[in-house]
């Protein structure tokens, strides 16, 4: 799946319509709150501005729909943020392919930056117009993906553009160089043992996932309130946690066709309320009591998970152990970041609440890949192809 990057293409004197990822949390002021995603798509940024070449940038954010008030979804508060980590200034179109937008790209210059307003703002962009993609793509001489996040999407700016540009350089930015290139291969050529984690609330989210990977990893451990679905299928107490009830059939398959591959905790850590102060109490997986429910997977769980990933040498890590917002029910989360952070495995921490985990945990800066994209991370694992990667230019 090697693709041209953009640092392979001559963009000297040339305009290349770079799809970003600028889906960024916003508070009620509009203030960006975390600029993680903005800060991500600055090498390949600077990689066009220092060549001499002009970029115009396009990205979604939020989902606006009709009769919303727009203003709370427009990509204007992030210019002031992404201007910050340029260290120049970043011009912002009103719109995406009408006046403004035409206007401002025809007057940009070699090493300027234009941002277009939210993609989502037209119709087109969800459904994959080509008239739409048209407009867009006749704005540039090259055409970069870096929305690592909205690649296994098939809307305008992901598909129908680059399909508009055939016959120019179409290419990768270099973060989704990266997060391709750490997924794929995790997944084509893993350096074992390989080990996946696999959290969250719901099977049904991670079926797919978990069908692929029981046949390429040695080992696929279960937490989060997911668990709670499986302990059912096995005949299990789960007093109010929360389950799958039109899952368990599907769970009891699993469990079947897993065999030893599939963990599953052996103890789990309960509540009976909702908040950090209510009553607890760690039972054996399967003895939950009624009025109670689980939380987080058990202390000798985290143990156990934690010995595992010690002896791995390919870690992927999708989705937390237990709320792991709320102490005391972050134990799980926290003991199973650590282990990945201490062990000297190639680790892979999909996006989403594991991203989010890892960061709010701190042990970021001490795993080999942390993915922007949940949903985009969780396709890739599950063995899909992107068409949004497959129609790029071969390296």
């Amino acid at each position: 799946m090697a693709k041209k990057s953009i640092a392979d293409v001559n963009v000297a004197g040339k305009t290349v319509l770079m799809r970003v990822d600028f889906n960024v949390p916003l508070d009620d002021q509009c203030n960006v709150t975390d600029d993680r995603r903005v800060r991500m798509a600055v090498p390949s940024i600077k990689s066009v501005i220092d060549r001499g070449g002009k970029i115009v940038l396009c990205s979604h954010l939020g989902q606006p729909k009709d009769g919303e008030d727009t203003s709370k979804f427009s990509l204007k508060p992030t210019v002031a943020v992404l201007a910050g980590l340029l260290g120049k200034p970043v011009a912002f179109a009103s719109d995406t392919v009408d006046g403004d937008a035409t206007a401002k790209v025809a007057a940009l210059k070699d090493g300027e930056v234009l941002l277009l307003e939210n993609l989502r703002f037209n119709k087109g962009e969800k459904k994959g117009d080509a008239t739409f993609a048209g407009k867009l793509a006749a704005f540039a001489d090259i055409y970069c993906n870096d929305a690592f996040g909205t690649c296994h999407r098939t809307d305008a700016s992901m598909v129908a553009v680059p399909q508009a540009m055939a016959g120019k350089p179409r290419v990768v930015g270099f973060l989704v160089q990266k997060e391709v290139q750490y997924l794929s291969d995790a997944i084509a050529n893993p350096k074992r043992p390989f080990i996946a984690i696999l959290g969250g609330a719901k099977v049904s989210d991670k079926i797919n996932v978990i069908k692929n990977l029981l046949t390429i990893c040695d080992k696929v451990l279960i937490g989060g309130a997911m668990a709670y679905t499986f302990s059912l299928a096995r005949g299990g107490k789960v007093g109010r946690s929360r389950v799958e009830l039109d899952r368990v059939e599907l769970a009891k398959e699993l469990i079947a066709t897993g065999g030893g591959k599939l963990v599953l905790p052996v103890d789990t850590h309960c509540g009976d309320a909702f908040n950090g102060n209510c009553n607890k109490v760690v039972v054996k997986a399967g003895e939950i009591p009624d009025t109670f429910e689980g939380f987080d997977i058990g202390p000798e769980t985290a143990k156990m998970y934690a010995a595992e990933v010690s002896v791995a040498k390919t870690v992927v890590w999708n989705g937390p152990m237990g709320v792991f917002e709320m102490p005391p029910f972050d134990a799980g989360t926290r003991a199973v970041a650590e282990a990945i952070a201490n062990s000297s495995s190639t680790s892979i921490i999909g996006g989403g609440d594991s991203a989010a985990a890892i960061q709010l945990l701190g042990f970021a800066d001490k795993v080999s890949h942390v993915s922007t994209g949940g949903g985009a991370s969780l396709s890739m694992l599950e063995g899909e192809k992107f068409a949004a990667v497959e129609l790029l230019d071969e390296a």
